[in-house]
């Protein structure tokens, strides 16, 4: 499956995600990972996404992104509430850079894996949340999205 980010919803989800706190983005069971790479072979990259529920691959850190698409993965998890993912900077590693592209298939960063299956970048996680399936597939992992909490709210009111 591909897509392409419109730079309209990537700009407003960016500008929505600067507005909300001035805190570090890091909430408290975000781990960043560092590279772990270590040589990013298949079997290294198997074991990273099947290690945690949620796996990140992107640009930076989740409290420092280092490009907007990296940033809006960030951003999309923190509207889920996802606290609990563990996050690879491939800055710090060209091997783990290019290894996350070979084992998935997929020749851009960031990449979201989810249960240790891949879901695709930025794109594909936009159109997700944007569709409501993000809540559906974080609810299999038991994670409650936050955004199921607002709109509870809003209707009780």
């Amino acid at each position: 499956m591909s897509g392409s980010l419109g730079r309209a919803a990537a700009a407003a989800l960016l500008r929505w995600g600067r507005g909300v706190g001035s805190g570090g983005l890091r909430g408290p069971g975000v781990r960043a990972a560092g590279s772990g790479g270590g040589g990013a072979s298949a079997e290294q990259l198997d074991a990273l996404v099947k290690k945690d529920k949620v796996v990140v691959f992107l640009k930076g850190t989740p409290e420092q992104p280092q490009c907007g698409f990296s940033n809006a993965v960030v951003q999309i998890l923190r509207l889920h509430g996802v606290r609990d993912y563990a996050a690879y900077n491939v800055l710090d590693d060209p091997q783990l850079r290019q290894g996350v592209k070979d084992y998935s298939n997929w020749p851009t960063i960031p990449q979201v894996y989810l249960n240790g299956e891949f879901v695709g970048g930025c794109d594909i996680l936009l159109q997700m949340h944007q569709n409501g399936d993000l809540v559906e597939e974080l609810k299999k992992l038991g994670i409650r999205s936050a955004l199921l909490d607002e709109t509870e709210d809003q209707n009780s009111k």
